[in-house]
């Protein structure tokens, strides 16, 4: 038992990596939320069309969180030896690298976006509904691709100062830009302190307002604090890379962009799958996730920290059992916290969905969603624990095997074939893809247990 809890020199060493992350992600989460239910409150198609959307959005942005974690887990290791040089080299790496999936992700979504909102329109419902569904999503649409690039510049410096150990300011920047974000739904979605009721077009702009901000506020505070990071000097001198570096981040992060990417698409053909019940299901998986990603911050949080405190383990090369150690007990405090992070879940599903102006069949449907989250939110601490451990060793391939190759290749196959094939309610065929968690975690057990993951990969 004293294996999985650590001392409070370590719990207070962990937290302060972790919580950072944790407020940032919970308060821009949670106004995310506020969004969401802003939205919800004029309508369930307003509501319905954002959130396809949205999952368009969630692969793209999966993609730039890729790129920028490939050259991350580089930028870890050189701030943990103190390379200044080569921090600097893997924020200009990532800046070109999301640059370019930002342009390609507009021009797909500028060209395919009636069509790829169409596929979410299939279920049991009127064409008339449907066609509402389509109308708002297109509205918002057009305006979010707006904010596609500050979103990804942003997510350029938040990351290289998380990885030099500084989780403060990036959680400051993320604070000031939903702070932004909240007033201006206010505003904006219902046409108060004099601006117009734009509705779904209204919380569009609001969030692509919000993206500038933060992107402005976290740029403007590196720049200002090159004593204390010295890679934000010359930054912008040059845009040249080390071919030798750029090789290497390919080699390690490409299958990390891959995964990431893979893996959002996943996560929108089981939405599309679920919705092939009814358009009803679009709705409450919409009410669904976005509690369950205020409540996931728990997990999510922990994760990065494991991933930034063991990639500095490594960069510093310190002893593998030492690693192993801290591992196994960052992990257990991850699960012991979601396991009250999932009881506080269970709670508040009766509840959370009376927020939406939304039928009752709607509310029932996510009721039963959140319930069947929060009973497996324990195993998804776990197994994320075990892939940012993965990650921070560069065995990115093995990473890709354990998400996305496991998304695609069990996930998927068995949401396709229970709603194509079976006449199986909605909430038991959500209950039964979700419930393949399990099995990666023994997947995740076994691939942490080899060690072959600890390396050193910035010497």
């Amino acid at each position: 038992m004293s294996r999985l809890i650590g001392d409070r020199k370590f719990y207070r060493s962990t937290m302060a990596v972790a919580v950072p992350i944790m407020v940032q992600n919970f308060i821009t989460n949670f106004v995310s939320m506020l969004d969401n239910i802003m939205v919800g409150r004029v309508g369930t198609a307003q509501m319905s069309g954002v959130a396809i959307v949205n999952q368009v959005l969630f692969v793209i942005n999966l993609c730039i969180f890729g790129a920028v974690s490939g050259a991350g887990i580089f930028t870890a290791q050189y701030a943990g030896s103190g390379d200044s040089e080569g921090v600097r080299a893997t924020f200009r790496f990532k800046l070109m690298a999301v640059l370019a999936i930002s342009l390609a992700g507009i021009g797909a979504m500028g060209t395919f976006g009636e069509e790829l909102i169409s596929l979410w329109l299939r279920g049991e419902g009127s064409p008339e509904e449907a066609a509402q569904y389509l109308k708002y999503g297109l509205e918002y649409m057009r305006v979010m691709l707006w904010g596609i690039v500050p979103f990804a510049v942003s997510n350029v410096y938040c990351s290289t100062l998380r990885e030099n150990g500084e989780t403060v300011a990036p959680m400051a920047a993320g604070i000031i830009a939903v702070l932004a974000n909240l007033g201006l739904n206010y505003a904006l979605i219902f046409g108060h302190l004099g601006a117009p009721a734009m509705g779904v077009r209204g919380a569009a702009w609001a969030t692509v307002i919000s993206r500038f901000v933060e992107l402005g506020a976290a740029a403007l505070w590196t720049h200002r604090h090159t004593a204390r990071f010295p890679f934000a000097r010359g930054l912008y001198r040059t845009m040249r890379v080390p071919a030798a570096l750029t090789g290497q981040i390919l080699k390690k992060g490409t299958p990390l962009i891959l995964n990431e990417t893979l893996w959002a698409a996943g996560m929108a053909v089981l939405n599309q799958c679920y919705s092939v019940r009814s358009l009803a299901v679009v709705s409450a998986i919409n009410i669904e996730s976005t509690v369950w990603n205020a409540m996931s911050v728990a997990y999510m949080a922990t994760g990065n920290a494991v991933g930034i405190i063991i990639g500095q383990r490594l960069g510093r090369g310190t002893d593998k059992d030492a690693v192993m150690d801290e591992l196994v007990k960052l992990t257990a405090f991850s699960v012991a916290m979601n396991v009250v992070t999932a009881a506080v879940l269970a709670a508040v599903s009766p509840f959370f969905p009376l927020l939406y102006a939304t039928t009752d069949e709607v509310r029932a449907l996510a009721t039963k969603f959140i319930l069947v989250q929060a009973a497996i939110m324990p195993l998804y601490a776990f197994t994320n624990c075990c892939y940012f451990a993965l990650r921070s060793g560069g065995r990115t391939m093995i990473t890709v095997l354990f998400d996305s190759v496991f998304v695609w290749g069990v996930n998927v196959p068995l949401a396709f074939i229970l709603s194509r094939y079976t006449s199986v309610p909605v909430v038991p065929m959500f209950a039964a893809v979700q419930l393949t968690e399990a099995v990666k975690c023994l997947i995740g057990y076994a691939f942490i247990k080899k060690r072959t993951w600890m390396q050193t990969i910035t010497v």
